[in-house]
């Protein structure tokens, strides 16, 4: 079965994030760099996930999960120990059309995770259906040597250019044509001559 790759929008939606170990803190990093609103339910939790709590960037109900719980949630991940409590969750999440994913437990999944390669807006996403992490993996640290940290700074770049380029009164050709070289290697290597010309924070006036 083709899965449909897709990039959600997940700022300011609710998201239940049920377990409090490391894999679960894991997830819910990469929720909240979305701008989801989360909630954990775990009767227990590590640090990092206490600290969230406490500085009030999440919601941590110190519990267990209850199928109340889902109730206005748009995404659930389950990141617990117990095989039979995902299960369950899958179940009524399904029942309730709330989007779910059990950790390492394809079958009770609505969508998967990817091998992720972050390089500030430019996110490339990795996925072979489950069948092979491993073969995910391998190609994301492929890809973060071909996409370096360089990629960050020259999108922003892109992205301001285009902003200007839209603004422009010319023919729908022209722009096309304008922000594809934006886009073009013969761009990417001009922003790298730059970048390599300007002085360095540690430059300064000499004794």
């Amino acid at each position: 079965m083709l899965l449909f790759p897709a990039f959600l929008k997940l700022a300011r939606r609710r998201c239940l994030v049920v377990g409090g170990g490391r894999v679960a803190a894991e997830k819910i990093d990469g929720l909240l760099r979305t701008g989801a609103e989360v909630c954990v339910v775990a009767p227990s939790a590590t640090r990092r996930i206490r600290a969230w709590a406490r500085a009030g960037t999440i919601r941590w109900e110190a519990r267990r999960f209850r199928s109340s719980d889902l109730a206005g949630v748009f995404l659930i991940v389950a990141a617990t120990s117990s095989p039979a409590l995902h299960t369950q969750i899958y179940k009524q999440a399904k029942r309730q059309g709330v989007l779910c994913n059990v950790v390492d437990d394809p079958e009770n999944c609505d969508f998967y995770y990817g091998a992720l390669v972050r390089r500030g807006s430019l996110q490339i996403a990795i996925s072979t259906g489950g069948l092979s992490p491993a073969l995910a993996q391998r190609l994301r640290k492929r890809l973060e040597k071909e996409f370096g940290s360089e990629y960050e700074e020259w999108l922003k770049e892109i992205g301001a250019a285009r902003q200007q380029f839209l603004a422009k009164p010319v023919s729908t050709k022209r722009q096309k044509a304008l922000l594809h070289d934006l886009a073009s290697e013969t761009s990417l290597n001009e922003f790298l001559q730059r970048s390599k010309a300007k002085p360095s924070k540690s430059d300064g006036p000499g004794c």
